[in-house]
């Protein structure tokens, strides 16, 4: 079942929102409300009345970056979900991007299965990075640590994993055999202990430091 959503697509590549767009169109529910082909021109977008549930942004892009748009777009419109495109080479920006309050990072050759992926993830509260992503990132990542391994408990640490599987807090305390309370209350420790904002830098967290094996 395809997700039913309301998609503004922010890249310079006329080339590649036109391709995107005539793929999302083909996806029952999802329907692609904006075209930006810069920040400043889908800020500009935003003042106005448009509505949307998912934004696809391009982090490479003259004048604002993604980071700083993601920003700027977030601040005025909280509820966006907002989904990095990159290619590979590119995974620097990644926290930068994950700070901002990206909520799902796509690689721009991803097939369109992994796509809608993402947005049925993202719509249901979740964080997505494309598995080769993760890899990738894990590779570079994994010779720098936030904080000692320590930090978490054992049963953070399980909890953790769970969250970077995409779990729910409830499909976690059903898998666990522990009530939603008690994950609630593990995932603020987990939270609080990292320094982590939400699900998508706690993914950043458990790959730096190991905790997660890709």
């Amino acid at each position: 079942m395809n997700p039913a959503c309301s998609i503004i697509l922010v890249d310079d590549h006329s080339l590649f929102r036109n391709g995107l767009k005539g793929l999302l169109e083909h996806c029952a529910g999802c329907r692609v409300v904006g075209e930006a082909a810069s920040g400043e021109e889908f800020l500009a977008m935003l003042d106005g009345e448009i509505e949307a549930d998912i934004v696809f942004m391009d982090f490479a892009m003259p004048g604002l970056d993604g980071a700083q748009t993601t920003e700027r777009a977030l601040a005025r419109r909280p509820d966006l979900r907002i989904i990095t495109l990159s290619m590979f080479g590119e995974e620097s920006y990644y926290s930068r991007m994950v700070e901002a309050g990206a909520r799902g990072f796509l690689l721009k050759d991803s097939d369109i299965d992994d796509v809608i992926e993402a947005i049925r993830t993202v719509m249901a509260g979740g964080s997505y990075f494309s598995p080769a992503l993760l890899s990738s990132l894990a590779v570079r990542m994994r010779t720098r640590s936030d904080v000692p391994d320590e930090a978490l408990s054992s049963r953070e640490r399980e909890i953790l994993v769970a969250v970077c599987r995409g779990l729910s807090n409830q499909e976690i305390a059903d898998e666990l055999f522990i009530s939603k309370r008690t994950v609630d209350k593990h995932r603020a420790n987990i939270l609080e202990k990292t320094g982590c904002k939400n699900t998508a830098s706690l993914v950043v967290y458990a790959i730096r430091n190991g905790i997660v094996e890709l």
